[in-house]
């Protein structure tokens, strides 16, 4: 039964995650919502392990996940799962836009999948920077808000960024080993 959930929960996530990696984050907290296969920090954790390793994030992310869930059949089921609605709409959109390459509906079709993709991409930031940077957990109106800021990892995030925008010829793999030293010595 484990396997068809996984299945299906990553099949779906796979055909509506337009726009790659960080659009599955949507579909991956409300995958955490449901399931006992990953909390929402291990998502957080997620996240910063597919962006500091090699494959798309997805992927990564639904390998993680399966695997938590089934072990390495969950994870294999998982991310066969993620992959095949890209193996079959790319299959269909390559025979087909050979034809319809230059209808006005194709084109406008595109032209509208950029902005979804973008609101989902967008939406998925606000909720790793907001987890990353706050305490959201300690919210209770105005008066908390002090409780709330976490202050090491909002220096930090400020620092780092500053950093990469003056120095860009430095390789982001040095910015990520960084940020895990950062975290393993300061525990934000």
């Amino acid at each position: 039964m484990i396997f068809l959930q996984l299945f299906w929960e990553f099949f779906k996530t796979g055909l509506f995650s337009v726009g790659g990696g960080l659009a599955t984050l949507p579909f991956l907290q409300d995958i955490a919502q449901k399931y006992p296969w990953f909390t929402s920090s291990d998502l957080l954790d997620m996240i910063a392990v597919s962006e500091s390793t090699p494959g798309p994030m997805g992927v990564n992310s639904a390998t993680y996940a399966g695997f938590r869930a089934a072990g390495i059949l969950g994870s294999l089921t998982a991310t066969f799962s993620l992959v095949l609605p890209s193996v079959i709409v790319i299959i269909l959109i390559a025979r087909a836009l050979t034809r319809f390459r230059d209808s006005p509906l194709v084109q406008d079709g595109f032209y509208g999948l950029r902005p979804a993709s973008a609101g989902l991409i967008f939406g998925a930031m606000l909720e790793v920077f907001a987890s990353s940077l706050f305490h959201t957990e300690l919210w209770n109106g105005l008066s908390s808000l002090v409780s709330v800021l976490n202050i090491p990892a909002i220096a930090f995030f400020l620092i780092l960024s500053f950093a990469i925008w003056k120095f860009p010829k430095i390789h982001p793999i040095v910015f990520i080993g960084v940020g895990a030293l950062f975290g393993i010595l300061f525990r934000f």
